[in-house]
């Protein structure tokens, strides 16, 4: 099933991604409800624990899609990386002290990127990704991406991302994730 219709994708600051927290909550827990992610309640509840503090964080920023009737589709969020970030610590091998320099200015954290089931296969995680990081003046984007979610593995591949290790993230009970980086200069 294909949704047909306009998608409208803003970009917002932190403030204003909170007062959407209901429309991201609703993206991010249909999304990754599906495997191989098969997130919960609980799950969903966590990652919205931390939520109000991202949205806080210096310099975030956040897509939100909606259809022409204001039903929200797709989410995108991130912020730049502080100088004692603990991204680089849960890589499973460890890499170059030059690869993990962080300043605060020098890598964008994309912290999520979800699309609602109907709306998928229509560009819009595309749109979602170009909006969030249109005028950001970091050097480079870092993800997580779980190896066994196919299409977003070889979407972040098409837009330009490569392997640069694997993590465990939010602790040792995560599956193993694949990280990526897109070089921006």
């Amino acid at each position: 099933m294909t949704q047909q219709g306009t998608i409208a994708i803003g970009r917002m600051d932190g403030p204003a991604a909170a007062k959407a927290e209901d429309a991201f909550r609703l993206i991010y827990a249909e999304a990754f409800a599906e495997p191989p992610y098969n997130e919960t309640e609980d799950d969903v509840a966590a990652a919205f624990r931390r939520f109000p503090f991202q949205t806080r964080r210096h310099a975030f920023r956040a897509a939100l899609a909606r259809t022409g009737d204001g039903d929200p589709v797709g989410v995108a969020y991130g912020f730049p990386l502080s100088p004692d970030t603990g991204w680089w610590d849960e890589l499973t091998v460890p890499v170059a002290g030059e690869m993990r320099r962080e300043d605060g200015h020098r890598t964008f954290g994309l912290m999520e990127l979800a699309v609602r089931g109907p709306w998928r296969g229509q560009g819009i995680a595309r749109r979602l990704h170009e909006t969030l990081l249109d005028g950001i003046e970091a050097e480079r984007v870092l993800l997580n991406v779980h190896p066994a979610s196919k299409a977003a593995s070889a979407a972040y591949q098409a837009w330009g991302y490569r392997k640069v290790g694997e993590a465990r993230p939010w602790g040792t009970g995560a599956d193993l994730h694949d990280v990526m980086l897109l070089d921006l200069r």
